[in-house]
């Protein structure tokens, strides 16, 4: 099995299926997290951290933020330049963020935090920050509670996030006050090729040996057929979204 870094920087090799297999955000969800940046501000300067293809960096454009991604995998950033076009980038991580002291709103992350180291990521966000800015993390996943979700999470093996959230969720560290929460529900209707880019962008599956890859294909196919997953066919898929936010002090 890959170690903890080389999984956080392995999604590059899979943008294109990222970019198709992944949701966006709920912009009620981005919208919370942003509330306390909008103070004194109908277009807060933000910055998406781990950006990746953009999918929440197109979410904050939506809600009328001025917006810069910052994102490690050039690659990811490719995509992002084609999906989002116009959003200054950088390439750098939450530890090291190339960017100006207390020039933010707010720093979000999306699918992202249990990559970053806790206390570095912190300082960071905290760095680039106004006071009174927001640190928002956000996740989507999909509901386990739905019995086929469930085993197809068994399938492709529980994410870094996934037991991140259900070992207390994320920690983050002073300058910031506590950490505020909010989850959303909603469901995505998903063709069966688009669950396959949903599996294929995942890290485990990413950089797991071939034998690993073709278990987890065969035991995805069977589960398609079952739930009728077939050709262009729509399932609907639940997700769950859980949100943070913390303000700087």
């Amino acid at each position: 099995m890959a170690d903890r870094e080389e999984m956080s920087l392995s999604f590059g090799a899979a943008a294109g299926a990222y970019e198709a297999g992944r949701p966006e955000y709920p912009a009620e969800a981005v919208a919370w997290m942003l509330e306390p940046a909008r103070s004194g501000s109908d277009a807060p300067r933000v910055a998406d951290v781990g950006a990746g293809t953009g999918k929440l960096t197109r979410v904050i454009v939506g809600l009328g933020a001025q917006v810069v991604a910052v994102e490690p995998d050039p690659g990811m950033l490719a995509v992002l330049h084609e999906a989002v076009p116009g959003v200054p980038t950088f390439v750098g991580s939450a530890e090291q963020l190339p960017l100006p002291d207390a020039g933010l709103d707010a720093v979000l992350l999306g699918q992202a935090w249990h990559w970053v180291d806790p206390e570095a990521g912190t300082a960071e966000a905290g760095r680039v920050l106004r006071s009174g800015g927001v640190l928002g993390l956000i996740w989507n996943f999909r509901d386990d509670d739905e019995p086929w979700i469930a085993r197809m999470t068994a399938i492709m093996h529980d994410s870094t996030a996934e037991a991140m959230i259900a070992d207390g969720g994320p920690v983050v560290a002073g300058p910031f006050g506590p950490l505020e929460t909010r989850s959303w529900r909603w469901r995505r209707a998903m063709t069966r090729s688009a669950l396959e880019d949903m599996v294929r962008s995942r890290s485990y599956v990413i950089t797991a040996g071939p034998d690993e890859r073709a278990r987890i294909e065969s035991g995805l196919a069977a589960l398609c057929d079952e739930v009728g997953a077939v050709g262009d066919a729509l399932v609907d898929v639940p997700y769950v979204t859980h949100a943070y936010r913390a303000v700087r002090a």
